[in-house]
């Protein structure tokens, strides 16, 4: 079963059940999916699925962080949209599971002293390993971290 599929089922729960936020942020997650599917004309697999949930939690997060202190309706509203597109968000990596890999990464590429010279080709490695399970933003400090 598609993502779209469940999000769709979740979505008639939602109007069975006349939860108007959870339906709306529901749509709205439907629609950045089946709009990424239009595009590219076949369904999508499960990394481009989470890829695009991923960027709807971030786009809220953002939207929150830049509204003004004094309106809560925004801010409240970002919550509940935020509560409920983490539930379908993919379970992101710990902080340790990237040390992991990122020394999984070093060790194929044989480098045993990294340097800030190695981190190009070290996050070349490394990001399709990661890429939708973990924050790009974490990955490149833990790398930066690891480097210097």
């Amino acid at each position: 079963m598609s993502m779209i599929d469940v999000i769709r089922k979740e979505m008639m729960t939602a109007m069975k059940n006349k939860d108007k936020e959870r339906k709306e942020s529901l749509s709205m997650l439907l629609s950045a999916l089946k709009n990424a599917q239009i595009d590219k004309r076949e369904d999508l697999t499960e990394a481009e699925e989470n890829t695009i949930i991923a960027k709807e939690i971030k786009q809220t997060k953002e939207t929150m962080d830049t509204c003004h202190a004094d309106r809560t309706d925004i801010i409240d509203e970002c919550k509940a949209r935020l509560a409920v597109l983490e539930e379908f968000a993919p379970e992101q990596m710990s902080e340790e599971q990237i040390e992991a890999e990122i020394n999984a990464v070093l060790a194929e590429l044989g480098i045993d002293a990294p340097t800030m010279k190695d981190k190009g080709k070290v996050m070349k490695n490394l990001m399709p390993r990661v890429k939708g399970k973990a924050d790009g933003k974490l990955v490149n400090q833990l790398v930066g971290a690891k480097l210097s």
